[in-house]
């Protein structure tokens, strides 16, 4: 039987042990790979759904690595869509924490800023340019509420396609009447969301402090 998907953080303090996952972080470029240790220890502590749900992530990586941009988003969007949505508090026990891709898999849960996250970082290792991505910080409008999605840009200054956990259509901004922009932010640097469809570079997005401890363990997690 499979252990309860909200799992307190404490149960991944030994992930940074192994050899957790070469993938992109804001440093470095690596090839994707799942540890076989990793692999166990999910299995052993969280079941064999948790270990399904990486192995076909890993699945969905080698097959869709050379497949066309377009396809990539759809997959990965899909792909990831399937998780509960659960908020910090309730699965973590944090009012605002940050899961890496394989915590969000393993526990089957998490909220926005996990699911963008998680797109985010797997297109990033299809070879998507870091700088045709960004994640959003935006206003939900019909919600009231602040939200997070991923924007893919085929060219600078396009008219980005969304990811959203919210939906499974890909849509592109302009359509997405419902979202408002704040800021938004990838490995390369941070902008400021301005009306007009414009926005401002800000700095990096190392000045983010929940950005800056994700890439820590995931740093960590390749030493």
């Amino acid at each position: 039987m499979e252990t309860a998907a909200l799992t307190p953080r404490s149960r991944f303090s030994l992930l940074s042990l192994l050899p957790m996952l070469l993938m992109v972080t804001t440093l470095t470029v690596a090839a994707f790979e799942l540890g076989e240790r990793l692999m166990d220890y999910v299995r052993s502590e969280f079941g064999d759904e948790a270990h399904g749900r990486l192995e076909t992530w890993q699945n969905l990586h080698n097959m869709a690595e050379n497949a066309p941009v377009d396809r990539q988003l759809r997959l990965v969007n899909s792909f990831f869509n399937r998780a509960r949505f659960v908020s910090d508090m309730v699965h973590w026990g944090e009012e605002d924490y940050w899961a890496t891709p394989v915590e969000l898999l393993t526990t089957n849960g998490g909220d926005c800023e996990d699911f963008s996250i998680a797109k985010y970082l797997t297109l990033k290792s299809m070879g998507v340019p870091d700088e045709q991505l960004r994640i959003v910080y935006v206003k939900a409008l019909e919600l009231n509420q602040a939200h997070m999605v991923l924007a893919w840009y085929p060219e600078p200054d396009a008219d980005p396609l969304i990811l959203d956990n919210l939906i499974n259509d890909i849509k592109r901004a302009s359509q997405r009447t419902d979202l408002e922009p704040v800021y938004s932010f990838n490995g390369d640097g941070l902008w400021l969301n301005r009306s007009g469809d414009n926005s401002q570079r800000i700095g990096n997005a190392e000045g983010l402090s929940h950005w800056k401890n994700l890439n820590s363990r995931l740093i960590d997690s390749l030493r």
